[in-house]
């Protein structure tokens, strides 16, 4: 069960918006082979001047056409990390113009018992989900 946080600057249509969400949850589902309804996903939208993401020195520039995109999940493999990575990069860009300069992710790993969908109950802990 990951949990999608998106960092966008501000502009965007909500077609735009829905593009995005939508791209992403197919990958989700594809790569971490969560169930369809299995989608969590907020959207912060941010005035130019809040959003600052430089290159680190690997010498190409963002556009406002920026996406951070956090990801709250389970331990996940390297390598379904590194698919995820890839396959969302190329869907943002053939589905929403979104070039991979303009993608930054970051992983933030919990455990099971870190999460309730409800009723105060840790359902993913206890085998409910």
């Amino acid at each position: 069960m990951p949990l999608l946080q998106f960092d966008l600057i501000e502009g965007r249509s909500e077609s735009e918006v829905k593009a995005l969400l939508d791209t992403t949850h197919d990958v989700v589902v594809k790569v971490f082979q969560v169930p369809e309804r299995d989608r969590y996903q907020i959207v912060h939208e941010n005035k130019r001047y809040q959003m600052i993401f430089e290159d680190t020195g690997l010498g190409f520039e963002r556009t406002d056409n920026l996406v951070m995109l956090r990801i709250f999940t389970s331990p996940r493999s390297e390598s379904q990390k590194h698919q995820f990575m890839q396959e969302l990069a190329a869907a943002l860009e053939a589905k929403c113009g979104i070039k991979g300069t303009d993608l930054m992710i970051a992983y933030f790993t919990n455990s099971r018992d870190d999460w309730s969908f409800g009723f105060g109950e840790a359902q993913y802990f206890t085998g409910t989900l």
